[in-house]
């Protein structure tokens, strides 16, 4: 089976560890292997090297430069999906990202996101698991502090529905416009799509 950008940036950093690497070269080879496997060019192997420092697998040097330390890595991998999970997860959501519907038959990188994290008590299941694209896995993992403050809305509003308060129920339904305007936390439900004003 073809491999996917992100196997061919792990291969190239795992046959060299411990070595710091600009990242031109890889995204070369990473260009030049994925050419002959798939017949077109991948798109941005550069950010899936990104995407993979930002989850602990590649450690930054300095700008443009990483390396791969396997004993770094060791504590990551072992809250990772197997590879037999991984594949399962992708297969049950039609190597698609359950946010934005692009794959890899886009030329999109896709990750086996865990829906609930480890640190909040989530599981290594399947169920568990969703497939995401870079652009969807980065800004979840990037945006825990919306999250907290669309929660925070949402508890305020409800107050605000108990207290017949509309100036506030305004407000809070003028914030939630702004979080689908962006496309931000999606998966927390706007309270007012259950209630009537």
């Amino acid at each position: 089976m073809a491999k996917t950008i992100r196997e061919l940036v792990m291969e190239y950093f795992v046959n060299h560890p411990n070595e710091e690497l600009p990242h031109g070269p890889v995204v070369d080879w990473v260009t030049e292997q994925y050419q002959e496997e798939h017949g077109n060019p991948p798109r941005d192997p550069w950010r899936t090297i990104r995407q993979l420092h930002q989850e602990g697998k590649l450690i930054k040097s300095k700008k443009g430069v990483y390396k791969y330390d396997p004993d770094h890595v060791h504590e990551v991998t072992l809250f990772e999906f197997s590879p037999r999970d991984r594949e399962a997860i992708f297969e049950r959501d039609g190597r698609r990202c359950v946010v934005c519907g692009r794959g890899e038959a886009d030329g999109v990188t896709i990750a086996a996101d865990h829906i609930k994290p480890k640190d909040k008590g989530g599981t290594n299941t399947i169920e568990n698991g969703q497939t995401l694209c870079y652009e969807h896995n980065l800004r979840k993992h990037n945006y825990s502090q919306t999250e907290a403050g669309k929660r925070y809305f949402i508890r305020m509003y409800e107050t605000a529905l108990e207290n017949q308060d509309e100036k506030i129920i305004a407000f809070c339904q003028a914030v939630f416009d702004v979080y689908d305007t962006h496309d931000v936390n999606g998966h927390i439900e706007r309270p007012d799509t259950k209630h009537s004003v």
